[in-house]
């Protein structure tokens, strides 16, 4: 098991947004205030930065006294930003707010010399699916800027991506050099929210993910195609068998440039049903990202309207049962012979919300970038540059992450059984 170092000075934590992965960043930033220092959350309503606060102060969930600081601010305002993170003291910044926040966020960040942490990668609103790969596109276009500033960026540290990028890491490792052929993400949820229809996040992002072209990296180029165009069916742990479809996600982009493996893919699970709802609202054109006029002359974003009248993932979580399971298959050889490895989690939706009022999905999305914040703060992760997860050793991650209520395993052909590295 791994051991915090003792030689760190706890470093102030702000968290941008107040959605359900923000509450599961609070408790755990809380949970863990022994190594992270003072706890800020800000969001452009600040009643819902008072309610995860109640949250966190209701379950109790500070390690060692403290209080959660509530801030009122519109991220998108740079000036704002700056004054905020300068005004707290803050050396660390865990964005989980919208992602077409990142960008301001990151630049507020460089200019103020602090760190930064996101779980999805920046999105413009005005376009969809843009040229892969995707982090060359905003980005990667300021690593510069955080190598000279010395200031560490952690792109993408939630689940997926940002734990399927560790895991993807550690196969590659396991594996002879050069033989890795196949890096398979899987994503299931097979939990049940008991609605009629509802997205797991903010439906404006989830949809998004879903209405462009689906790019996979496969022969060592990209390859295109729609979605639920291709499907595989496995057998997994805990969750039995499974379909899932070939998706376009964030992880790709950077895998692809920094692993040499000549297939990646992105799968993740659907029912029919939610296919059967998606397939109508977007032959409609309610998915659009583009306004159109009402015959009463109101100019409305019919994506917007949509994720107005759907429920708030947030509210989905008293009523959540069931269990997800994410992790990654890669083949390649060991010592000479042919071998796949499947490194995943399984976590469950209702001990997620009876340990900090949040669903399955918020849990593994929330958790991990409060693990990336812990080792920047001890130094172990704290790179001075902008890095993807895969980039960073990953083996005091998966430790840590065991430790805090995140366990990794791993099936091979030794069995099944949860992923340690020694103590370094």
């Amino acid at each position: 098991m791994s051991t915090q170092p003792t030689n760190f000075n706890k470093k102030n934590v702000l968290i941008i947004g107040a959605g359900g992965v923000a509450q599961v960043v609070a408790h755990k930033c809380a949970m863990n205030n022994d190594v992270l220092g003072e706890i800020h959350i800000a969001s452009r309503t600040l009643e819902k930065c008072k309610a995860i606060a109640q949250s966190v102060v209701e379950k109790g969930s500070f390690k060692q006294p403290a209080t959660l600081h509530v801030h009122q601010i519109d991220a998108m305002d740079g000036a704002a930003l700056r004054a905020l993170i300068q005004d707290t003291g803050v050396q660390i910044v865990i964005n989980v707010g919208s992602p077409f926040l990142n960008m301001s966020v990151l630049e507020a960040c460089i200019d103020t010399k602090v760190a930064y942490i996101d779980t999805a990668i920046h999105e413009d609103p005005r376009k969809i699916c843009e040229t892969p790969p995707w982090y060359g596109n905003y980005e990667w276009k300021r690593r510069k800027l955080c190598a000279d500033n010395n200031v560490t960026a952690i792109l993408g540290a939630g689940f997926d991506p940002g734990m399927v990028n560790a895991y993807a890491k550690i196969g590659y490792d396991m594996m002879d050099k050069g033989s890795v052929t196949d890096i398979d993400i899987i994503d299931i949820n097979a939990g049940s929210h008991g609605r009629y229809f509802a997205t797991n996040f903010d439906p404006e992002i989830n949809f998004r993910e879903f209405t462009g072209t689906v790019y996979s990296w496969q022969n060592s180029q990209w390859q295109s195609n729609k979605m639920f165009e291709v499907k595989r069916t496995d057998d997994l742990p805990v969750v039995g068998v499974q379909n899932s479809y070939l998706s376009g996600h964030d992880e790709i982009h950077s895998l692809s440039a920094n692993l040499d493996v000549p297939n990646i893919r992105f799968w993740m699970g659907f029912g029919d049903h939610y296919i059967n709802v998606f397939t109508v609202l977007q032959s409609l054109g309610l998915l659009s990202e583009q306004p159109v006029t009402t015959a009463e002359g109101l100019e409305v974003v019919p994506l917007k309207v949509v994720k107005a009248v759907l429920p708030d993932p947030s509210s989905l979580a008293p009523d959540y049962t069931g269990k997800t399971c994410i992790g990654d298959k890669v083949k390649g050889k060991i010592n000479g012979e042919d071998s796949e490895v499947f490194i995943y989690n399984i976590s469950d939706h209702e001990e997620a919300f009876a340990a900090m009022g949040s669903q399955g999905i918020s849990y593994t999305a929330g958790v991990p970038p409060v693990a990336a914040a812990m080792l920047i703060a001890t130094g172990e992760w704290d790179a001075g540059r902008m890095v993807n997860v895969e980039e960073l050793d990953p083996k005091p991650f998966i430790n840590l992450l065991n430790n805090i209520g995140l366990p990794t395993r791993i099936q091979d052909k030794d069995g099944d059984r949860l992923l340690e590295f020694p103590a370094t």
